[in-house]
C-alpha cells in the first residue's frame, strides 16, 4: 500500500512539473488555439449539436428563454420527477417548470431533442444599470446535426406559438388606459393596466341570438384568418362600430368580444391625447391580439359630418362633454388638445395601423348620424352593429340570467303579454335588468312588475306618438286650407274680385294668428 501512495505522489509531481514547463514553453495564445482545434475535431466526429439559450441577453431579458420555460411546463408536469412551481402576476393557474439542472426529452415531427435547464453561480458582478441575478440561468438544447434545419426553423417557431397560447390561457385579460397627458411610466410605456375581470360573455349578452351568431362567426374568421389577410395583401385588423341608444349593452359587447377571443383591451381616452404624433405612439405601444376601444366618440371629439358643416377646417378640438366643444376658450388661447380628422383616420386605416397584427378597433356612439362618413366606410369600420332596444328574444335571455327562468318556467299567457307589449315599450336591457335585479328575491313578482313597467312605457310611447300625429295632421290641414285659398285667388273670374278675396284671406289669417296668440297667453 505504501508503494502505491509513493507511485501516485511521484506521478503527481511529474504532472505538476510538466504543466509548469508547458505554461512556460507554450504561451496562452498557443494553448487556446490547440484547445480550439481539439474542440473542433471532437465536434466534427460528434453526431449532436448544442444551442445555449440564456435568460439574459446583455441587459435585456431573452424572450426565447421565457417562451421555452413556458413551453416545457406542459411536458414537465407529466414526465418530470422534480418540478418548479410558479404563479405569475395576473395569472389564474399554476405553472410547472423544470427544476435546476433537470432535463427532459421532447419530440417534434419525428425529431427528438434534449432539453436541460442549466443553473450556475455568477462569477462576478459586472457593471450594469440594473442588478443582475446571482445565478446564471439558461437552457441547453441538444439535437442531431441532421435535424438542425428543422430545430432552428419549424421547431422553435412551434415553441414560440405554443408558449403564446399557454400564456394567453393562464394569464387574465388586461385593461389598459393611456396615461394622463401622454406621460410615461417607469418602464417607458404610455399605457397603464389593471386586470380585466368583466364577466360578460356572448351567452349572457342580451341580444338577438342570430345577430350574436353572426358576430361570433365574424370574430372567429378574423382570429383564424392570418393566411387570408396575407394572401389578399390586407393589414390583419378589423373595425366594429357599435351604435344605438344608451343602455343597450355596447360596453358589455366589447367585454364579451375580449373574453371570447382572449384579447386585451386598450381603452383610448382621446381627451388626453394632444397631437397626431402622440396618437401614433400610443398605437405603436399596443400589443397584438388586442382590442382598441374609443367609447362615445361623438362626445370626446367633434367628428360631425363635413357635408353639413359650413366650416372647411379639418382640425377638430378634443374636449370632454360639456366643455363647450369646438371654438371654446381653450382652443383660442392654444391650451386645448387638437387632433385632425386625417390623424384619426390614419390611426384606424393608415400605414401606422399596420405596425402590429391581429388588432380590432371598436368605436361606440349614441348618434351615428353625427359621425363623418369617412370614418364609417369599410376598411375603417368594417361591421356596423346596431345595439337596439330589447327584443322578446333578448328578454328571454335576461330572464334566464337574472331569475334563472327558462321559457317553460313562465306561464304561456304571461309570455304572450310580454311579447305583445315588448316592441311598443322600447326599453333597453339596462332598464329591464334594473327591474329584475330589484325584485330578484321574489321571481314571480319580478316578472309581473316587469310586465307593468313595459305596459307603462308602451302607453307613454303610444301617447307621444298620437300627440305627434295630431300636431302633424293639424299642420297639414292648415297648409291644405291655404293652398285652396291661393287657388281660388288665382282662378277668380271677376275683375277686382281677386283683391277682395285677398283681403278676406288676410283677415282670416289675421284672426287665426290672434287666436294662436291668445291661446299662448292663456298657457
Amino acid at each position: 500500500m505504501k508503494e502505491v501512495w509513493t507511485t501516485l505522489a511521484s506521478m503527481m509531481g511529474v504532472w505538476a512539473f510538466s504543466q509548469s514547463i508547458l505554461q512556460v514553453v507554450f504561451p496562452p495564445e498557443i494553448r487556446f488555439a490547440i484547445l480550439k482545434i481539439i474542440h473542433r475535431i471532437c465536434n466534427w466526429f460528434s453526431a449532436y449539436c448544442y444551442y445555449d439559450i440564456t435568460e439574459i441577453d446583455g441587459v435585456n431579458t431573452n424572450e426565447l428563454y421565457n417562451a421555452v420555460q413556458l413551453y416545457l411546463s406542459s411536458y414537465a408536469c407529466v414526465t418530470g420527477n422534480r418540478l418548479s412551481l410558479t404563479r405569475g402576476l395576473n395569472s389564474s393557474s399554476i405553472t410547472f417548470g423544470l427544476s435546476n439542472n433537470d432535463s427532459l426529452i421532447d419530440a417534434f415531427n419525428g425529431v427528438k431533442v434534449h432539453w436541460e435547464h442549466v443553473v450556475t453561480p455568477r462569477n462576478s458582478q459586472t457593471f450594469s444599470w440594473r442588478p443582475l441575478p446571482e445565478e446564471k440561468r439558461g437552457f441547453l438544447l441538444r439535437a442531431k446535426k441532421k435535424d438542425k434545419s428543422v430545430v432552428l426553423g419549424a421547431y422553435l417557431d412551434f415553441v414560440m406559438e405554443k408558449a403564446n397560447e399557454i400564456r394567453r390561457k393562464n394569464q387574465d385579460r388586461l385593461l389598459y388606459t393611456n396615461s394622463r397627458g401622454g406621460s410615461l411610466d417607469s418602464r417607458g410605456h404610455p399605457w397603464e393596466s389593471v386586470p380585466f375581470k368583466h364577466p360578460s360573455t356572448f351567452e349572457t349578452l342580451a341580444m338577438d341570438p342570430q345577430k350574436k351568431a353572426e358576430i361570433m362567426a365574424d370574430l372567429l374568421d378574423f382570429a383564424n384568418g392570418e393566411s387570408f389577410y396575407q394572401r389578399t395583401g390586407r393589414a390583419w385588423k378589423r373595425g366594429y362600430l357599435l351604435y344605438g341608444p344608451p343602455g343597450t349593452g355596447k360596453s358589455s359587447m366589447i367585454a364579451a368580444m375580449a373574453n371570447f377571443l382572449g384579447y386585451d383591451i386598450y381603452d383610448l381616452e382621446l381627451t388626453e391625447v394632444h397631437t397626431n404624433s402622440e396618437l401614433r405612439k400610443l398605437l405603436m405601444k399596443t400589443s397584438s391580439k388586442s382590442i382598441i376601444v374609443i367609447e362615445d366618440i361623438d362626445c370626446s371629439i367633434n367628428l360631425t359630418n363635413r357635408k353639413n358643416n359650413s366650416s372647411s377646417s379639418s382640425s377638430y378640438n378634443v374636449s370632454p362633454p360639456g366643455s363647450g366643444g369646438v371654438g371654446g376658450s381653450n382652443s383660442e388661447d392654444g391650451g386645448g388638445n387638437t387632433i385632425t380628422l386625417s390623424g384619426l383616420l390614419n390611426f384606424t386605416d393608415g400605414l401606422w395601423s399596420c405596425c402590429g397584427s391581429e388588432r380590432i378597433f371598436v368605436f361606440t356612439t349614441n348618434h351615428i348620424e353625427k359621425l363623418d362618413p369617412a370614418l364609417l366606410r369599410s376598411g375603417r369600420m368594417d361591421m356596423h352593429i346596431h345595439m337596439s332596444y330589447s327584443s322578446f328574444a333578448a328578454l328571454k335571455i335576461l330572464l334566464k340570467n337574472y331569475l334563472g327562468y327558462s321559457e317553460d318556467d313562465v306561464e304561456k299567457e304571461l309570455l304572450d303579454q310580454l311579447e305583445q307589449v315588448m316592441w311598443r315599450a322600447e326599453m333597453t336591457p339596462a332598464d329591464i335588468s334594473e327591474v329584475l335585479i330589484k325584485n330578484r328575491r321574489n321571481k314571480d313578482k319580478a316578472v309581473w312588475e316587469l310586465l307593468e313597467a313595459l305596459k307603462t312605457r308602451a302607453e307613454r310611447n303610444d301617447n307621444k306618438s298620437n300627440n305627434n300625429a295630431g300636431k302633424s295632421k293639424k299642420n297639414n290641414t292648415i297648409e291644405d286650407e291655404e293652398q285652396v285659398k291661393r287657388a281660388l285667388l288665382v282662378e277668380s273670374p271677376k275683375e277686382g274680385g281677386g283683391d277682395e278675396l285677398q283681403e278676406k284671406c288676410d283677415k282670416e289669417k289675421g284672426h287665426e294668428v290672434n287666436d294662436d296668440e291668445k291661446a299662448n297667453t292663456k298657457r
